[in-house]
């Protein structure tokens, strides 16, 4: 299912929920505005290549605007459901910023490091009049890091003078914020421990699925494993690996921090990648791309919970087919909600000119992924009592 339409979909059953007005949802449901940008850049081996550019600004009723990412598949529809996430997300986490997401269409894994430098560049000569330190700020997501967001910084700074807080997830030496990288792994960790408490459960002695190994997969499977949890299988774009014992999961870092990828990692036995999604496990994490659960694999899931630590990962026909069957399903609104939590902490250091400690960043992430949690749960439990609807998978 096209991922706007998913979004919207999801939307609109919540916006019937609510009782909102009609008028309301629609706007609701309207951008703000959308950028569409040609990138042309000279290639290293002196060839002309033209990339196209988004920036969809979908709201900013609570703060300035979000992120970016670079994929092939970036197009308009993605980047406009992506921007609308946005802004539902820094409203559960409850931080004042609004909704945004903006992406270039080309595979950064096929480009070399000047190539990159050069596309960011551009893009950001196209946008700069439209991001800032209090309208826009743009963060990493797929396909970005910390490098990408020194190069935005640094063009940006042309323009409009050094603006450190112009920008987040940026390196350390130019503001960045400590625990930045480690924010949304970190942040689906703390989303699942408030789950699973609802149950008398806890992650140690659970066992777990991660499909996905970048960013936000390794560190959630670092802290899962740290924390007692059997991570019985996992896989990225090179594979899948399972292990009924146990992965071990800082071998398994070492092994790709050396170059390796994960698929040829020895302390595991490769597995279809098809069957990963579905294989045995108490908790699933889908960790990559969306609408990877879909009609055709939700009725065979295995998983007793889904953490939803990518962008809409559940497409709204794989919900219902999962809802009806007890599976308890924790939407990316929240759970992933992590990195923008601790961007925005950024943020603020940049504003103020103070720096926090790494632990500091750690606890402030756990008390707003808490009461995040405490106060969404509420909200469910309130529109459940007043629809009538049986209580929803949430618990």
């Amino acid at each position: 299912m096209n991922s706007l339409v998913a979004t919207s979909r999801n939307f609109r059953q919540a916006a019937r929920l609510l009782g909102l007005d009609a008028k309301l949802e629609k706007s609701l449901l309207i951008p703000f505005r959308e950028i569409k940008v040609e990138c042309t850049i000279p290639m290293d081996d002196g060839s002309l290549a033209s990339f196209v550019g988004f920036r969809v600004q979908h709201d900013n009723a609570r703060g300035p605007m979000k992120g970016i990412r670079y994929h092939p598949e970036v197009d308009l529809d993605e980047v406009n459901a992506l921007a609308q996430l946005m802004t539902w997300k820094t409203a559960v986490a409850d931080i004042p910023y609004g909704g945004a997401k903006g992406g270039i269409g080309c595979a950064p894994g096929e480009l070399t490091k000047s190539e990159l430098e050069r596309l960011t560049r551009v893009f950001t000569q196209k946008i700069h009049d439209l991001i800032g330190i209090h309208t826009d700020v743009p963060a990493p997501d797929m396909g970005t890091n910390a490098q990408t967001m020194a190069w935005i910084l640094d063009e940006y700074s042309k323009f409009h003078g050094h603006s450190p807080a112009v920008v987040t997830g940026k390196p350390i030496d130019l503001g960045g914020s400590l625990g930045r990288d480690a924010a949304t792994g970190r942040g689906v960790v703390f989303a699942t421990e408030a789950l699973l408490a609802e149950y008398g459960k806890s992650i140690s002695g659970l066992t777990f699925v991660i499909q996905g190994f970048g960013n936000v997969g390794s560190w959630a499977a670092q802290l899962v494993h740290e924390r007692g949890g059997k991570v019985v299988a996992i896989g990225d774009a090179s594979g899948a690996l399972r292990n009924p014992n146990g992965i071990d999961i800082p071998a398994i870092i070492k092994h790709k921090g050396a170059g390796g990828v994960l698929k040829d990692f020895k302390g595991a036995d490769a597995m279809d990648a098809k069957e990963l999604l579905v294989h045995e496990c108490d908790v699933l994490m889908p960790c990559a791309l969306g609408g990877v659960l879909n009609r055709e694999n939700a009725p065979d899931v295995k998983a007793k919970y889904i953490i939803e630590a990518a962008n809409h990962p559940t497409d709204p026909d794989a919900d219902e087919i999962l809802s009806k069957k007890g599976v308890v399903i924790l939407p990316d609104i929240y759970a992933n909600a992590g990195g923008v939590t601790v961007s925005y902490f950024e943020w603020v250091q940049n504003i103020q000119g103070f720096m926090w400690e790494e632990e500091k960043v750690n606890n402030e992430l756990q008390k707003y992924m808490r009461s995040a949690f405490k106060t969404s749960r509420g909200c469910a439990e309130h529109m459940t009592a007043a629809s009538g609807w049986e209580l929803s998978p949430w618990g």
